[in-house]
């Protein structure tokens, strides 16, 4: 399911990201990466306000889509 899908406050783990390489690459400096573990803690205003390790992040609704949790 894509990310801006996933339930609220529960941590999933990411299986796939459609993107082209320099997004994946950004995303991989931020710590979202494939086989990663992530968040999500709000989805208000068109965003997805996610956990990730110790950070939050921020990630538009176009964005998030792109990623794929189970």
């Amino acid at each position: 399911m894509p990310l801006i899908l996933a339930p609220l406050g529960k941590e999933v783990k990411i299986v796939r990201i459609v993107a082209d390489d320099k997004t994946k690459k950004h995303l991989s400096n931020l710590g979202v990466l494939v086989e990663g573990r992530i968040t999500v803690l709000s989805t208000s205003g068109g965003s997805a306000l996610c956990r990730v390790k110790d950070g939050r992040l921020a990630l538009d609704r176009n964005l998030a889509a792109r990623i794929y949790v189970a």
